[in-house]
């Protein structure tokens, strides 16, 4: 079940049985040279999507991230981490008005993890410090797509080391198995890209020149992307589902 494509009636429906809701949260990026921009928005929308076909709510993407230091290649967006935050809270002050006390994000976006948690520590001290106490009281999970055992290990064993920090193999993957016309292919070179760290957007560029970090994304296949895609959800599920009924 997703939000943009429910009604209000649907949603109140829905609000009588679970209080919980998923929440797609990625970036807008490059991914190297056959890697989409909007990757990491889109492997947690089509994994969050296999998912709610299950019956849980989805949220629409938040789909724009922290991602300053991809600022040197065109097409990539960021948000400020006081932005990102700020726009965080708002999401949950509005879906709490309406009864949802549960919000499970799932991340696409290594770059998003600390500032979703800076978030998630805004979001408990607006309530811890309402002397009022007139806000319901909410949990806040945050969960990649790739963690579950199950999925980190299929990733392991199709890439080993090609698997890489970003641009990744698997990622790419996904997005190729949702969206098999935009498939793109481009020459490599070296096949498996250098690892390191960086600070700026500059110091990124100087670094990894075609933008990817430790990877190989050409070994990427739509065939993998489905399997990864269909692993992920089914992990996904079980553990909103635990979430969800927790108290």
């Amino acid at each position: 079940m997703r939000l943009h494509l429910s009604t209000w009636q649907e949603v109140e429906t829905y609000l009588q049985t679970s209080k919980a809701i998923l929440i797609p949260i990625g970036s807008t990026e490059q991914h190297g040279p056959n890697g989409l921009i909007g990757t990491d928005a889109l492997c947690p929308e089509i994994i969050g999507g296999l998912a709610a076909e299950s019956g849980l709510l989805m949220a629409p993407t938040f789909n724009i991230g922290v991602a300053q230091h991809h600022m040197e290649f065109p097409g990539s967006m960021t948000l400020r981490p006081s932005t990102f935050i700020a726009t965080m809270v708002d999401w949950v002050d509005s879906l709490a008005k309406h009864g949802f006390t549960h919000f499970y994000w799932l991340n696409g976006h290594g770059g998003n993890i600390a500032t979703i948690n800076a978030g998630f520590a805004e979001i408990y001290a607006s309530r811890s410090l309402d002397t009022g106490n007139g806000r319901t009281p909410i949990r806040c999970k945050l969960r990649n797509w790739w963690q579950g055992k199950e999925t980190y290990e299929k990733c392991k064993a199709l890439y080993g080391k090609a698997h890489g920090a970003h641009a990744t193999p698997s990622e790419v993957a996904v997005t190729q198995f949702a969206y098999p016309d935009h498939i793109k292919t481009a020459p490599l070179s070296p096949e498996i890209a250098p690892s390191g760290g960086y600070t700026d957007a500059r110091d990124y560029r100087a670094r990894f020149p075609d933008g990817r970090i430790g990877s190989n994304p050409a070994l990427a296949t739509p065939e993998d992307g489905e399997l990864l895609a269909k692993l992920a959800a089914k992990e996904v599920t079980a553990d909103f589902e635990r979430f969800a009924a927790e108290q």
